[in-house]
């Protein structure tokens, strides 16, 4: 079966674990991960492929170099308006 998927999104989530957990002092719960996915999503851009399945990871891994990099910046930078500005108590 043939998917659309945005292949920016498939490597941020395949990067933002290890890279929150790299940050000190981060929340970490649900809804502040959540909105740094949210926000470094809305600043990168949209990389769409028609591909089937199981050839997703092979289009990621041709464009991952520069990739891990821009969403790396873009995770960091969202997590510095995260913890600025949670949506909930400390």
């Amino acid at each position: 079966m043939v998917c659309l998927v945005n292949v920016t999104e498939r490597l941020l989530d395949e990067l933002l674990d290890d890279i929150l957990s790299k940050v000190d002092n981060f929340c970490g719960c649900e809804r502040c991960r959540k909105d740094v996915a949210a926000i470094a999503l809305n600043t990168l851009p949209a990389n769409y492929v028609a591909t089937e399945e199981g050839e997703v990871k092979k289009r990621v891994s041709l464009l991952e170099a520069q990739m891990r990099i821009d969403v790396t910046q873009a995770v960091m930078k969202a997590v510095e308006i995260v913890s600025k500005n949670p949506h909930h108590e400390r």
